[in-house]
């Protein structure tokens, strides 16, 4: 038997590190920063200066350097999406997230609040069946029903949505819907105009020229590893948002014309080692409407919650890694050119292009068995554009996980800018900086990418700082639970 492992080495460093950074001269300065990225779980670490010269005077309004600082770098925050490498900047867009199609619901962020009249649906594309899996039946009374294993598999079984005969399931179509998902979305999104055109017996001239298609949309992984999409589909007046509709244009045909698109929305794939296979979208479809006044099953607020939530979920939520497999310096190759111009295996990954042997993933082996087709699918020369083996991680999928049409509601560019104005407010108003005026102001800046990631008393500021924001959020919960007034 092996003895435990002795890290009174690795609390030590840390502590020594954390004492060296409180004799620093402004060691508030330090736990300033990390609050202000919310404790981020691997920030970037910059180096560099920024400087903000009067034009007409050509003086020095403002300036900033790293230099300055006790540590002589700045922070700032990853920005990853996904929580399982970041929760505080997950919420963060979760948050973004929920703003954005909050607002084409309700209105807010330059969208009108009449937009909640305009007809809008909540819709749910699902994938096809590969092979029978196990799931987990119910009744409406919530008794759970046997699979067809014979087995009542409880809620938090590992093989549900694992085959039910792994050797006769069709990963290689599994892992190339997953590939093809997103543009049979976009081909679901053509036939939806047209199927609506048709329905309302007109052109598709004179339909584009009569209302606008909006949506928004996030994918979600279920437990097989295959990934289906929730969106919110809207129909507005041809500029968009800020005018409805004509009223013959109304919930039941967009059900109507949702319903068409989907049986019509079909890609054909030709290889010669997979053979012709046509996608397309499953049997299970979910299209409900969003109530008007806010008070149905289906509320705004209960949408943009709902998309929000798995805004920040990703694959490995089904079970996979969070991490691509690619050898970082064959870039998946698996061979290097020597300088003589010949091809010479890699030595990291000894050839197999792999960061990490498929085989010794801690997943299912269900998961892994994705894995290894996207990975053996992305290295034929018919496959070669969907770079599989650079997705395999993501179980093949390579599209966005959030995605809305233009005119939808507003962007997620506008929102961080919006918070980077409102803190430049806020920081004007706790100093004596002089204003600018922007129409002479100059700034010039210089930055350097230096490391990523927390020294390590830092990181034990960093623990401290995500211990406290997850404190203030469960004691904000309870509070909202027992019905405190004041929230």
């Amino acid at each position: 038997m092996k003895a435990p492992l002795d890290l009174r080495h690795v609390a030590s460093l840390a502590l020594r590190d954390l004492v060296h950074l409180a004799d620093l001269p402004d060691f508030d300065r330090v736990q300033d920063q990390i609050s202000r990225i919310r404790g981020c779980t691997r920030p970037v670490q910059l180096v560099g200066s920024t400087e903000t010269r009067d034009t007409t005077t050509n003086t020095v309004v403002r300036s900033y350097s790293t230099a300055d600082e006790p540590t002589g770098r700045l922070l700032t925050a990853c920005g990853n999406r996904r929580s399982s490498r970041c929760p505080s900047c997950s919420r963060l867009y979760a948050a973004d997230t929920y703003h954005l199609i909050r607002a084409g619901l309700s209105g807010g962020k330059s969208v009108p609040e009449t937009v909640r009249t305009h007809p809008r649906l909540f819709v749910t594309l699902t994938a096809p069946s590969f092979g029978p899996v196990h799931n987990r039946r119910t009744t409406d009374a919530g008794e759970n029903l046997a699979c067809r294993c014979g087995t009542r598999h409880p809620a938090d079984d590992r093989t549900l949505g694992t085959p039910l005969s792994p050797a006769t399931y069709d990963y290689s179509g599994a892992v190339l819907w997953n590939a093809h998902a997103g543009a049979l979305w976009a081909r679901f999104t053509t036939y939806l105009r047209r199927e609506l055109a048709a329905h309302l017996s007109m052109t598709q001239k004179a339909l584009n020229a009569a209302l606008r298609v909006s949506f928004a949309k996030v994918a979600e992984y279920q437990r097989r590893g295959l990934v289906h999409f929730h969106a919110v589909i809207r129909l507005d007046g041809p500029e968009g948002s800020n005018e409805p509709p004509p009223r013959w244009a109304t919930a039941e045909a967009l059900t109507h014309a949702v319903t068409q698109a989907v049986e019509r929305a079909v890609l054909t794939v030709t290889s010669d080692a997979t053979g012709e296979r046509e996608l397309t979208w499953g049997d299970q479809l979910d299209i409900r409407e969003i109530a008007v006044l806010g008070d149905g099953e289906l509320t705004d607020q209960k949408v943009a919650a709902y998309v929000a939530k798995y805004a920040t979920k990703s694959a490995e939520d089904s079970g996979t890694v969070d991490r691509s497999l690619r050898c970082p310096h064959c870039i998946g190759r698996g061979y290097q050119r020597g300088p003589d111009g010949f091809r010479d295996l890699c030595d990291e990954c000894e050839g197999t292009g792999q960061s990490e042997p498929i085989a010794d993933l801690p997943v299912h082996s269900h998961v892994r068995q994705m894995i290894r087709t996207a990975w053996n699918l992305g290295h034929l020369p018919e496959f070669a554009e969907l770079k599989l083996w650079k997705w395999a991680h993501m179980l093949g999928f390579r599209g966005h996980f959030s995605s809305k049409s233009r005119r939808y509601s507003t962007t997620l560019s506008a929102l961080r800018d919006t918070r980077r104005t409102w803190r430049t407010e806020q920081a004007r108003t706790t100093d004596d900086r002089p204003e600018l005026d922007e129409e002479t102001a100059l700034v010039v800046s210089h930055w350097q990418y230096l490391a990523s990631g927390y020294s390590p008393g830092e990181e034990l500021l960093a623990a401290q700082v995500r211990h406290d924001i997850a404190q203030a959020r469960d004691d904000a919960d309870r509070r909202k639970t027992e019905g405190d007034p004041w929230l």
